[in-house]
């Protein structure tokens, strides 16, 4: 019968005298050598070789194999299988979640913050620092949403939070009008009538009595901007200057497999899309 050599190595990066001594016990690796090589005989499943010591072992190849499968062979199911650079597809979409969640939340603070501000501010105080106020949401508001994310991104760089700061700059404006309004058919209530005559100061009738009666279509509104945060970061991410890889977003998912539509993997772009829809 033919025989076949092998050696059995352990697997590590420092393959020392030590790792040697012990290499038969743990075999992490096999692989055939020149029959020439004395190191080590396979025959009927047995590999037969002599250590370091001079002392004779023995090894069912069986269980060298299960050795490797139970140390360094991991079985994993990929539900979605992979995408084009091997990665597993399902995992991503998930993890694409995080990241249209947390441009969610926080673009939407930070609209919610300065569209507070101004807009009760404006409203509340009227005159001449209405007009101000006004003057400046109409400029932000006569430029396309897009272009002035694409613009403030390209100003603060690419970066997982620079999209947040990018689309939150540019959210306000509807809170600000919407607040506005709001406080303008407010600040005629009787309640704040008297306590101004109660000589309560600007800054707690603002926070304490008229930002709680507004509340409502606040969150409206903010509802509202946390779908178009989500597609606005998926824009930004498709075009390359959103989340940069390899932080997973649907936007880049959609970018990096547009092209599979016409074959049969169509899948890997649709399903980032309908994440996107969903959301």
């Amino acid at each position: 019968m033919i025989e076949d050599s092998v050696v059995v190595v352990d697997f590590s990066e420092d393959l020392s005298a030590l790792n040697f001594m012990r290499s038969f016990q743990l075999a992490d690796v096999i692989y055939p050598l020149d029959p020439g090589n004395k190191q080590a005989r396979i025959k009927d499943g047995i590999v037969a070789f002599t250590d370091i010591y001079g002392l004779f072992h023995q090894v069912s190849i069986v269980d060298l194999q299960q050795s490797v499968r139970e140390e360094h062979i991991i079985n994993r199911r990929f539900f979605l299988g992979t995408d084009r650079f091997g990665r597993d597809f399902y995992s991503r979409l998930l993890l694409g979640t995080r990241v249209s969640l947390s441009v969610g939340f926080i673009s939407v603070s930070i609209s919610l913050l300065i569209g507070l501000i101004l807009g009760s501010v404006a409203g509340y105080f009227r005159g001449r620092t209405d007009d101000i106020i006004m003057w400046f949401i109409n400029v932000v508001w006569s430029i396309p949403t897009l272009l002035l994310v694409i613009a403030i991104t390209l100003a603060l760089g690419k970066g997982f939070w620079q999209v947040f700061v990018a689309v939150g700059l540019t959210m306000w404006v509807e809170v600000a009008r919407v607040v506005r309004g709001q406080v303008l058919g407010i600040r005629e209530k009787e309640f704040i009538q008297a306590a101004k005559s109660l000589g309560y100061s600007s800054v707690r009738i603002l926070f304490r009595h008229v930002l709680p009666n507004v509340i409502t279509p606040v969150i409206i509104i903010s509802a509202a901007n946390f779908a178009s945060a989500i597609l606005m970061e998926a824009g930004l991410s498709f075009l390359g200057i959103g989340v940069q890889p390899p932080i997973p977003s649907w936007g880049t998912m959609i970018k990096d497999h547009y092209g599979f539509i016409i074959v049969n993997k169509a899948y890997l772009a649709f399903l980032p899309g309908l994440a996107i829809m969903l959301m």
